[in-house]
């Protein structure tokens, strides 16, 4: 899976966003500049939810944070929110997202409808359809109701003969009327199977940012109170509720310890399931778990409990071993630890991986290392990576690096970019 195109025309601080991404690149690493204030996690954060959340039931409410205060223009009844490309192995396909009002989409269906020579007339227009026989048990008497099931109905049946998806609805803010969200997809992918293959992506796209950030997809509520004295503070119970709901979207935590304790728990379990099935030689998973997290951190050695509850580190220095404690290891030595447990052993492959600010804490030799790092965890994956670090860039061609206004400030100590 592979992002090929992103274009926003006006979302938030994005205007006039277009970029394109070479699925022919290797690595298929693309660093991702701007000035601070760009909107480079704005831009990573909208193509993730619209993604991950738009064919969930229980993920679309992260799509209506999100647009929250996303109004249409005056003089229109439908914008464009974004359109991406995505190349799924075997074709490119275009996913067009636009909001509308429920007036586009009567509209819409109306012409449709007549295109298809079916007499329907809608609530809203204090008609009486013809059809009654076909779908009188379908129309509710509410006529503001538009969760109704003769609009749903009307949604499914005859949307998709145009190739649109219905999404969801949303409020744009206080006083506002409802909005809602379409998506139209390209021709070449059959609309009866669409749903379907948005379902295949969804599960192929992951966000990993810092955990300090704002996070738009939550609720408008808890963002509003980071920012306000002396009130209450609910943004990290609802962060929290995120990350359980939305299981592509990873922070970097300082101390990834019960995720090193699964990797351990599942690497025991894979051994044991060899013994099993080749009655009694167990795997060797444990074993390299333990090579490879050495190799990862140089000198120190990871150690967990026999009840597989607690994890320290064992220091080699001048033959002497030093136990240390996970809060003992440095921002980077566990920001870069956790990543890695997170890639390899939540065997992420094939997937769109966008990263936000990955080189906070590290080195600048990290920052540059850190490139040959994803490519070696799992080279299959396409990695986009919002950055400030020349150090990061300077590690791929200029022709892997993408820019959004403001562009970042070139030097003669710097990579051209």
């Amino acid at each position: 899976m592979k992002l090929l195109q992103v274009q926003v025309p006006d979302f938030r601080v994005l205007k006039d966003v277009d970029i394109k991404f070479d699925r022919r690149f290797v690595p298929n690493i693309f660093p991702l500049g701007s000035l601070n204030g760009g909107g480079k996690s704005t831009l990573l954060q909208l193509v993730f939810v619209l993604l991950h959340c738009c064919t969930n039931p229980e993920r679309k409410v992260f799509i209506k944070n999100l647009l929250h205060g996303f109004t249409l223009n005056d003089d229109s009844s439908d914008r464009v929110l974004a359109i991406i490309k995505v190349w799924d192995g075997e074709k490119e396909v275009e996913i067009k997202f636009l909001v509308c009002h429920n007036t586009y989409i009567e509209t819409y269906i109306e012409n449709i409808i007549k295109q298809n020579n079916v007499e329907i007339k809608f609530p809203s227009y204090n008609r009486n359809y013809i059809d009654e026989n076909s779908i009188k048990n379908l129309l509710f008497p509410d006529q503001n109701n538009k969760d109704s099931k003769l609009y749903q109905y009307l949604y499914s049946q005859y949307l998709p003969l145009e190739h649109i998806i219905y999404i969801c609805p949303y409020f744009s803010g206080v006083g506002v009327g409802e909005n809602h969200l379409l998506c139209k997809i390209g021709d070449n992918l059959d609309i009866n199977k669409a749903e379907a293959w948005l379902d295949e992506i969804s599960n192929k796209i992951f966000l990993a940012a810092p955990i300090t950030q704002v996070f738009l997809f939550t609720s408008q509520k808890s963002r509003s109170l980071l920012f306000q004295q002396n009130s209450e503070r609910d943004y990290d119970l609802d962060l929290k509720s995120s990350k359980l709901k939305l299981p592509g979207f990873f922070t970097y935590d300082f101390a990834p310890v019960d995720l090193l304790i699964k990797v351990f728990t599942s690497a025991r379990d894979e051994d044991f399931r060899t013994a099993i099935e080749t009655e009694g030689k167990y795997g060797k998973r444990y074993e390299e778990l333990l090579a490879e997290l050495s190799l990862l951190l140089a000198n120190k050695k990871v150690n967990i409990s026999t009840d597989f509850s607690k994890i320290t580190f064992k220091l080699d220095t001048n033959n002497e071993n030093i136990e240390l404690y996970p809060e003992d290891l440095s921002h980077g030595e566990l920001k870069r630890l956790s990543i890695y447990l997170w890639i390899k052993y939540s065997k992420i492959k094939n997937a769109i991986v966008l990263m936000d600010e990955i080189e906070i804490g590290f080195h600048p030799d990290w920052q540059y290392e850190i490139i040959r790092d994803l490519e070696e965890w799992s080279s299959s994956n396409q990695y986009i990576l919002a950055t400030h670090s020349y150090q990061l860039c300077r590690a791929l061609t200029p022709a892997h690096v993408r820019e959004i206004e403001p562009k970042l400030i070139k030097s003669d100590n710097n990579i051209p970019l």
